[in-house]
């Protein structure tokens, strides 16, 4: 019988989080994270922990890295771990670190489960088989149905080990959501629900881009649930923009980056394989080094993820992240989501970021801190605008969006917080697609809107205190894209 949703099944409150990277301790020392994360609000932290890290041999354990995890805690956050089945000796693709496959003995991969879960038990709240398996070859070298067969063995062993913890469907990311159904990434996950579907506590789903479609998404995949009778929650274990496959003008240069890049390349990523690859002339490497060769003549939407690009275009690329980072957790949020990840905190290790990277094109931007001397010390646009809106947001009950029939543009929330008055958050949308400015050259828009106070203060993402007054109980401001939060004047 399929498992039913139940209300212990749904997180508690609402809680922002962020995800460490695709790696802890892989490439280098496990260093300090949780508290940089603490600082900017975040109550929920996720990381990757890889079957190599922990059992590098058989029957031999390793804690460093786990216990380095742990020791960071203060037993307030919650702590989300994605468990990686990557292993030299133990899978069926012999790597420390991608693509993960699956356990030639299923026994030996219960065993390795129960035993980090054991360690972490109370203190790790959601543990995660693998991440986006539907990425098949670079993120899952498996079948769905080995899938299923590993997800199940998790479950098993995850409650045993500590009954109070949830097991995290593998993520559904932009392979599943940006193609249309029936297609093969979608085909995978519907085998994945048909034959795992009381194997899981949590779906995660994975919202990069435009945040106008994140309620969609999200109803997408519920509706996928329910068709195979295992509606759960849904949590957002990854999100961010912009990512440069949301602009028409980028996305032909990137097709053609892409198959030049990974043309006859091997899936396999271990640790030793990368550090060779950094030296060596690649398909990779050569794509995007001609990549930088034509920078004159490439457009702005995608100028503005390459290193060295014009200041204007690099600050006009932070302000669409502050902006997308707030839109996408209201709409996700105002869709019944209760935890939501962003990704991500900082880059995997010091040092310089390498250009020549496609990943690092695609995602390497939308880091919140940055490193000085060996520490997490820089702090980006992005990371302040999330400490704004975890401080906003604090003490958040429900979140609901509120249709105007006059403005059939603006964004409006309503958020009832515990302890504390109202919060109005507002925004209009323009058609900003292939626009690398996001549309900040548009007016604003005027809104009157009914506020219970008889004062108001307002504050926009980037911190900036914004313009606003209060008249026979309706507030009157000046509305663009940028999110405003409006509050009762303290």
């Amino acid at each position: 019988m399929a498992q039913a949703t139940t209300d212990a099944d749904e997180p508690r409150g609402i809680r922002l989080g962020v995800v460490r990277g695709v790696s802890y301790g892989l490439f280098g020392p496990p260093g300090t994270f949780i508290p940089q994360a603490r600082s900017l609000g975040a109550g929920i932290v996720r990381a990757y922990v890889y079957w190599s890290q922990v059992e590098p041999e058989p029957g031999r354990y390793r804690w460093d890295v786990v216990d380095a995890l742990l020791g960071q805690l203060d037993g307030d956050e919650e702590v989300w771990i994605t468990l990686c089945s990557s292993s030299p000796w133990a899978t069926r693709t012999p790597t420390d670190f991608l693509p993960p496959s699956p356990a030639h003995d299923l026994d030996a991969y219960a065993e390795f489960v129960r035993r980090v879960v054991r360690r972490c038990a109370g203190r790790v709240h959601y543990w995660q088989c693998d991440n986006e398996p539907s990425n098949t070859d670079l993120l899952w070298a498996g079948t769905a149905d080995e899938y299923v067969a590993q997800l199940r063995v998790m479950y098993a062993a995850v409650k045993e080990a500590d009954p109070a913890a949830a097991v995290v469907l593998g993520g559904c990311g932009y392979d599943v959501l940006g193609s249309e159904a029936g297609s093969e990434p979608w085909r995978f996950f519907e085998q994945v629900l048909s034959g795992g579907r009381d194997a899981f506590d949590l779906f995660d789903v994975h919202l990069y881009g435009d945040a106008a479609a994140v309620p969609a998404h999200i109803e997408a995949v519920r509706e996928l649930m329910r068709a195979h009778g295992c509606l759960r929650p849904v949590v957002v274990g990854e999100y961010a923009a912009p990512v440069p496959f949301e602009f028409p003008e980028a996305q032909a240069v990137m097709y053609e980056v892409f198959a030049e890049a990974f043309a006859g390349e091997a899936p396999v990523q271990s640790t030793e394989e990368l550090a060779a690859r950094a030296r060596q002339d690649t398909p990779e490497r050569r794509a995007m080094a001609a990549l930088y060769a034509r920078m004159p003549q490439l457009p702005p939407q995608l100028l503005m993820f390459m290193e060295g690009c014009p200041p204007e275009l690099e600050a006009g690329r932070h302000r669409i992240n502050c902006r997308q980072l707030v839109a996408c957790t209201l709409q996700a949020l105002a869709a019944g989501v209760r935890r939501t990840l962003y990704w991500n905190l900082a880059p995997e290790v010091p040092g310089p970021a390498d250009p020549l990277q496609i990943m690092h094109l695609m995602f390497g931007k939308l880091a919140m801190l940055g490193y000085r001397d060996g520490e997490l010390a820089v702090r980006h646009p992005a990371a302040d605008t999330f400490a704004l809106l975890a401080a906003q947001l604090a003490g958040a009950r429900q979140v609901t969006r509120v249709q105007s029939a006059d403005l059939t543009g603006l964004y409006a929330f309503e958020v009832e917080r515990a302890g504390r008055g109202p919060l109005l958050v507002l925004w209009n949308r323009s058609d900003t697609a292939g626009d690398a400015a996001g549309g900040e050259d548009r007016p604003p828009v005027a809104v009157s809107w009914p506020w219970p106070a008889s004062a108001a203060t307002a504050v926009d993402a980037f911190g900036e205190p914004h313009a606003v007054e209060v008249r026979d109980r309706m507030l009157r401001l000046a509305v663009s894209d940028t999110p405003v939060f409006v509050s009762p004047e303290s």
